[in-house]
């Protein structure tokens, strides 16, 4: 978002005519920062067999898959749903991997069944997997390995109390498995959280796995996940993507002279690809005094963006209806829902009168995705601008949407 020519624009959008145009609360995403962030990873690892599956569970809307696909990126993906998904989106089930935790078996064989790479991540799957398809279908193996990395505990994944992963000290257990079912393992993944800010934690884990995968003749791939680090403020510590293409590039090729022929590298980018294209507008209903404090209540709230209240996430609000900064108040923003609803405590804006509208940052990853329908509230609608033109590709919820799937019984 741009502030030009005394307004804010979303490429040659007027984020106030956006919100005029389509309604408030409504999720807008930039195309064009999702197809830099695309390139910006490819730029950093150029000379490298390269493959980005996009962690689709951050944003899983249609049109967005269909932009991701049309760039090169494959799906990672982590229900069956989320397959179906992708599928609809044009990706046939090779293009995908399936990354899911403590799941029914059921839901491995349906993945199998539309072709796609099936990540195993528990011993006992393992082995349910080797009785029935023995070497006849590939599969990948999710190891923990045991490094803390991440923004936030609740997104850190490969430290020894997380639940994702076989842990990478239980190797003989399934070497053994493998033996005992003549697996074809393909591939090892593992992800060592969300906002990982230095790339020692990525070459930690690394050489753990690739220490690791001496032992795994068949390997095709070698999946480092995601996480990277984009900024949410001003000044804030993003992932060097030059940087860390250069150091990671040097290590895996390392790796791939010392275990006899080059493998493909995968990522499995979220956040990093669609975080920062994604805009919360929400309009302002009312400005409230209080001994001590002002605060701006909004027509949305923690059903429809949930990162603030669940994970202490930071998203930085600017008032699109006042692009004059001097004069500025400091303000809670917080949501309508009936339950202690924050959007941001404490925050200096420009000054905020009721009706105006404010553009939430960084909601493209885990906004639209985390929403619900709490308190019976209706979900926004999304816009995608492309090229220059704005696309509704979700229409806002309506009362019967909320209603759809209930059934009415005489109680009388």
């Amino acid at each position: 978002m741009q502030l030009r020519e005394g307004s804010y624009f979303i490429q040659n959008q007027k984020v106030t005519d956006l919100a005029e145009r389509f309604g408030t609360p409504l999720y807008v995403y930039d195309g064009d920062k999702i197809i830099q962030q695309i390139q910006s990873i490819h730029q950093a690892f150029a000379g490298i067999d390269l493959k980005i599956k996009y962690a689709c569970k951050a944003l899983t809307s249609l049109a967005v898959l269909k932009l991701m696909r049309k760039y090169g990126v494959d799906l990672d993906v982590v229900s069956p749903q989320e397959l179906q998904i992708g599928l609809l989106a044009g990706y046939a089930g090779n293009q995908m991997n399936f990354t899911p935790s403590g799941v029914s078996f059921d839901e491995i064989e349906f993945a199998v069944e539309q072709g796609a790479f099936v990540n195993l991540d528990n011993l006992d799957v393992l082995e349910k997997f080797g009785q029935k398809y023995g070497s006849s279908k590939p599969c990948m193996i999710r190891v923990k390995p045991n490094v803390a990395a991440g923004g936030n505990a609740k997104i850190m994944t490969a430290h020894e109390g997380s639940k994702f992963g076989i842990d990478i000290r239980q190797k003989a257990e399934i070497l053994a498995l493998v033996e005992k079912y003549d697996l074809k393992i393909v591939g090892l993944h593992q992800h060592t959280g969300s906002d990982v800010k230095e790339a020692s934690a990525f070459i930690e884990a690394a050489s753990r796995v690739f220490e690791f995968a001496y032992d795994f003749p068949d390997l095709q791939c070698i999946d480092l996940g995601g996480g990277f680090k984009v900024a949410y403020k001003e000044g804030d510590y993003t992932t060097d993507m030059e940087k860390f293409g250069a150091e990671l590039s040097g290590f895996f090729r390392e790796f791939c002279e010392k275990y006899g022929r080059n493998l493909q590298l995968w990522f499995e980018p979220g956040k990093y690809l669609v975080s920062e294209c994604g805009y919360l507008l929400v309009s302002a209903n009312v400005v409230k005094e209080a001994p001590g404090r002002t605060f701006v209540g909004v027509n949305s709230g923690l059903n429809h963006l949930i990162r603030p209240m669940m994970y202490d996430a930071y998203h930085h609000i600017v008032n699109a209806s006042n692009p004059d900064d001097s004069e500025q108040d400091v303000y809670d923003v917080v949501g309508y829902i009936c339950e202690t609803d924050n959007f941001a405590l404490g925050r200096t804006l420009n000054k905020v009168k009721a009706n105006d509208i404010l553009a939430i940052l960084n909601a493209g990853a885990y906004g639209f995705a985390m929403s619900s329908q709490y308190n019976s509230r209706l979900r926004p609608a999304e816009v995608l601008v492309l090229n220059g033109e704005a696309h509704v590709i979700r229409q806002r919820e309506t009362l019967e949407d909320v209603l759809r799937n209930q059934v009415e019984i005489d109680v009388y």
